[in-house]
């Protein structure tokens, strides 16, 4: 169990921080860019759920936020499998049956979509951004970490970015009316001749 009895410990004045094994390393660290997007992306699910997300997708961005913490506990401890908390395939498989259920029900898309529509549309088109860098990040420090002999980086974590990053995408236009209120990309539009100003 977490227990939290202070929240200002002073011990990253120096710009170092403690990953999960107490490890020292810089706050810039890669392994700490990658939890520390993945608290980011966190946030934006949250502020989705503030802009009136609707049953059953706020319980299913609710449940995300939840696994989040156990990617970013899976990240911040280097080391062997142990009795560490660690993401299994359980965690995308559940994502790949929210996904199919959602996409069942919204129209084939002919064009691609322009984040916008509805404010909680817009927010979980900006979550599925920055779970994209959550992604990069972590693909890197697994190559990073690779290279240099240093700990195996748990395969799931980049399987579960990777399916969170499609499901955000279909939230979000299961938020925009289930596609109804999609902002559709208009190919050259800005070309001089276009429908712009006519």
């Amino acid at each position: 169990m977490v227990r939290l009895n202070r929240i200002t410990t002073r011990t990253g004045d120096d710009g170092n921080t403690n990953l999960g094994d107490g490890t020292r390393v810089p706050k810039h660290h890669l392994r700490v860019e990658a939890y520390g997007t993945v608290d980011e992306l966190s946030s934006v699910l949250g502020l989705a759920l503030t802009h009136g997300l609707e049953s059953p997708l706020s319980e299913w961005v609710r449940e995300i936020q939840n696994d989040l913490f156990d990617v970013g506990a899976d990240l911040c401890l280097p080391g062997p499998e142990g009795d560490k908390l660690r993401l299994t395939l359980e965690y995308s498989l559940r994502l790949e049956r929210r996904l199919e259920e959602i996409n069942a029900r919204l129209p084939a898309l002919k064009s691609f979509v322009l984040p916008g529509g509805k404010p909680a549309a817009a927010w979980l088109h900006l979550a599925r951004t920055v779970c994209r860098r959550a992604e990069r990040l972590v693909t890197h420090l697994a190559e990073s970490e690779r290279q240099s002999g240093g700990p195996v980086l748990n395969p799931e974590l980049v399987r579960y970015l990777n399916r969170l990053s499609d499901l955000c995408f279909v939230l979000s236009r299961a938020a925009n009316g289930d596609g109804a209120q999609d902002v559709l990309w208009q190919p050259g539009q800005g070309r001089a001749g276009g429908s712009e100003g006519a």
